[in-house]
């Protein structure tokens, strides 16, 4: 699977590593166990490092329209974002999906894991 997560109730955190190819459909069956699991108003790293982005605009729209609708419907909101995009590719998709799955979180990118970690450290495991 090209989308693996790791889920900290105690700690309240996903962590999240993609490898290889990523689709619509990998992102789409993450954020669905995500929300059954209860974990949307976690913080978040996810890493893009060891992945393959063959997300055309169109997969990009969609998946900005499906964070809106958990915006809109999340009783307790959704955590923090570190996004790990060390190359150009990976930070112009990261852009795009943060420019398109606005809301009221806090979101940013990093070119490496150590800052992003320590970034979503300084949030409370409440938060």
């Amino acid at each position: 699977m090209p989308i693996r997560w790791t889920i900290s109730h105690p700690e309240r955190l996903v962590l999240v590593a993609c490898e290889g190819p990523l689709t619509r459909a990998d992102i789409e069956s993450y954020l669905d166990g995500i929300v059954v699991d209860g974990a949307m108003p976690y913080r978040k790293l996810f890493e893009l490092t060891d992945a393959t982005l063959g997300l055309v605009d169109g997969d990009m729209m969609a998946l900005g329209a499906r964070i809106q609708a958990y915006v809109r419907t999340m009783p307790d909101g959704m955590g923090p974002l570190a996004i790990v995009a060390p190359t150009d590719g990976h930070r112009e998709h990261a852009q795009m999906f943060t420019a398109l799955a606005v809301g009221p979180r806090q979101v940013k990118i990093f070119s490496d894991t150590p800052a992003a970690r320590k970034w979503l450290d300084s949030f409370t495991v409440g938060s």
